[in-house]
This record gives structure tokens, C-alpha cells and sequence, in this order.
């Protein structure tokens, strides 16, 4: 099944009202970003953002920008140490109040990422997914999503990646105002931040059934 033709929403409400909100909210926030980063470069050094190479829609890569939250770490062989040493108290402060994530707005103003979608995951995750999971490849990525108000980290991958396809197949304007009003509570609450085995998340290594979910 592929993602429903473009409705009038899609068309040519969602992105003007994404840069429209990122634009509101990079004036509002910038003090708070302007100490975030402050911060960041006191307790962790430079360089002050995290940037990666991240699929956005169609799999096509982009720079995701975030703020640091984890030092750099290394063994005595040059490898970067495993995330739950490298993450300090302060970049969990960051990951819990979801401050590290700021600067993606700038990814919303240039048009990689959206306000609502499925979150932008890792690279070489996309030779993993299975024909349903990669679906979530055909609308834009975005800040939030319905698997971050449905548990966030804490819940499967399988689980996250259902919600995420339901999402391509039901976007509406009350829907991602839904999304966002509750991801404002479930920050605010610091809900699903790991996994509960994880500093953050563990690793996504594929699917062996692909099956779609029958309760999402």
C-alpha cells in the first residue's frame, strides 16, 4: 500500500504552517537556545552541535542538527565508548526536557523535517526495514510524532515503526494539532526517554516477520 494521494492539507496547508511554526518558535526560543548552547560548550566542549546524515522523505539524506548531549569519548582503540558512559547527567538534563532537539528547527525552516512525522532515524538503518516499516520514508520526517506520544523509547521498534505508518496514512490538521498538544505533555511529564534498558535506544537490527500490526 502506498501513501494516499496529496489531500489539500498535505497540498497546501502543512508546510507553510511547519515554517511558519518553526519561524515562531526558533524567535521565541532563541534565548533558551543561546544558553543551551552556552552550556553545551562549557560541560562538553566543542563543537556545540551534533550533526548527522539522516533519511528524510523518499530516504534521501539530509544534516540532522542537534545539540551535544554525550562526550567523545574513546577506547584505548579509538572507538567511541558505549552511549550510557559517554551521556552525562547534564546531556540527559538536555534529553529529558528534549532541549537537545532545538536545533532542528532549522531543519523545518529549510524543509527537511516537518513539525509532525515519523522521527528521522539512522542511515544505515534503511536496508533493515521490511516493505511496511519503510513506508514511513514517504512523507517527511518530523520534530514529533504519534510513536513518541504512544512511548517514545519506550516501546519496540516494531511498535514505533506501526505507529509511524499509521501516521503516513492518516494525516490531518486536528490530527497533528492532536500530536503536538500531546507532545507537550508527554515532555512536560518526561515520559518514554529510554528504553529502560538503554541510555537512549537499542540498536534497530531488522524484522524477521513482516507482518502489519493489527492493533494499530
Amino acid at each position: 500500500m502506498k501513501h494516499k494521494p496529496y489531500g489539500p492539507y498535505e497540498k497546501f496547508i502543512k508546510r507553510p504552517q511547519d515554517f511558519l511554526c518553526a519561524l515562531l518558535a526558533t524567535i521565541v526560543l532563541s534565548p533558551v537556545m543561546l544558553a543551551t548552547a552556552i552550556l553545551v560548550r562549557i560541560k562538553l566542549g566543542s563543537p556545540v552541535l551534533f550533526t548527522q546524515d539522516r533519511p528524510g522523505k523518499d530516504g534521501k539524506l539530509f544534516k540532522l542538527y542537534k545539540f551535544r548531549t554525550m562526550t567523545s569519548q574513546t577506547d584505548e582503540t579509538g572507538k567511541l565508548l558505549p552511549d550510557y558512559i559517554r551521556l552525562t547527567p547534564f546531556g540527559q538534563k538536555l534529553r529529558s526536557t528534549s532541549l537537545d532537539e532545538l536545533p532542528e528547527l532549522f531543519n523545518m525552516l529549510k524543509g527537511d523535517m516537518a513539525v509532525v512525522g515519523p522521527r528521522p532515524l539512522l542511515a544505515h538503518y534503511l536496508p533493515r526495514y521490511n516493505a511496511h516499516q519503510a513506508r514511513r520514508h514517504e512523507v517527511r520526517p518530523g520534530f514529533t510524532g504519534l510513536a513518541q506520544v504512544h512511548g517514545r523509547n519506550s516501546i519496540s521498534w516494531e511498535d514505533k515503526f506501526d505507529w509511524d505508518v499509521k501516521y503516513v496514512d492518516h494525516i490531518t490538521f486536528i490530527g497533528d494539532w492532536k500530536i503536538i498538544f500531546a507532545t507537550i505533555k508527554t515532555v512536560l511529564k518526561h515520559e518514554g526517554i529510554t528504553s529502560g534498558t538503554y541510555a537512549t535506544m537499542e540498536e534497530f537490527m531488522g524484522t524477521e516477520v513482516t507482518t502489519e500490526s493489527s492493533s494499530h
